[in-house]
């Protein structure tokens, strides 16, 4: 097995962003220095830190962005449905831009925010592992679905370790019933993003972001074959997030698919798919 490469910098893109605080906190000191870029201005640095701001489109700023950097934790981009100007703009124009120049730049390892988004035309009824084709429910999905793609062909033709992590749902505790099977808390994603930078057997993976929940839709079983071991489950928040929910009006199609509302946003299908 060869031995994980050495992270000294690490870049976090997006890290404006929910998840990007969030990382910015549980994982200070974890590596000497830790790069924060988004396209908006974000807290000062502080020591071991360093800020920068950059608009992923922008080639040349991108490559100024990545210099120097061992890995990547890439969260950056457009974090849900929106037209497809944005999305190409920042979920494929951008996403390229950041894969194009890790590669000239020599980084080592890029972990990935993919999404449930990616597959959740799935039924909330079947079990899915990591293996599944894509069913992307949006034009945010379909983004995502291209960013593992992307990640593949980096993997393959150049060597960059790559993992993707399909998040589903990031806070401190679940908020609604589709999130009590989609959850990721804080520590459980610190972790995973971990093994992606630091796993010494990293060439391309996908895993799904989620907690230990015991109602989750997706077999983990690759996260755990890397080492994940979830420290949360949303079980707990179970009652009380069921009992808010008691009596709403629910849309059937947003329901009966994994991706809830994604799906059911514009949909139209005189028929529904049987396979």
């Amino acid at each position: 097995m060869p031995d994980a490469p050495r992270m000294h910098r690490v870049l976090i893109t997006g890290a404006g962003g929910g998840i990007g605080r969030g990382l910015r906190e549980t994982l200070r000191g974890v590596y000497p220095v830790l790069r924060l870029s988004d396209r908006i201005p974000i807290a000062p640095a502080r020591d071991g830190e360093e800020v920068d701001q950059t608009e992923l489109s922008d080639m040349a700023a991108v490559e100024k962005m990545v210099a120097g950097c061992d890995g990547i934790i890439h969260l950056g981009g457009i974090s849900g449905e929106n037209t497809w100007e944005k999305i190409l703009e920042g979920n494929i124009v951008g996403l390229y831009n950041t894969f194009e120049a890790a590669r000239k730049a020599g980084v080592k390892r890029i972990v990935m925010a993919t999404s449930n988004h990616a597959v959740g035309f799935y039924p909330r009824a079947q079990t899915i592992d990591h293996n599944a084709p894509i069913r992307p429910d949006s034009r945010y999905g379909v983004s995502k679905a291209f960013a593992e793609a992307l990640g593949s062909l980096y993997s393959d033709k150049h060597g960059i370790g790559f993992m993707g992590v399909r998040i589903g749902n990031y806070g401190t505790h679940p908020i609604d019933s589709r999130r009590l099977s989609i959850w990721i808390s804080p520590r459980d994603i610190t972790q995973l993003m971990r093994i992606g930078l630091e796993h010494p057997d990293m060439r391309y993976e996908i895993v799904y972001g989620v907690s230990g929940n015991k109602r989750s839709w997706y077999d983990n079983s690759n996260a755990f074959r890397l080492g994940y071991k979830p420290e949360d489950d949303s079980e707990p928040q179970a009652a009380q997030v069921l009992s808010a929910e008691a009596g709403q009006p629910k849309n059937p199609i947003a329901e009966k698919y994994q991706g809830g509302t994604f799906p059911a946003e514009e949909y139209d299908a005189p028929t529904e798919r049987t396979s």
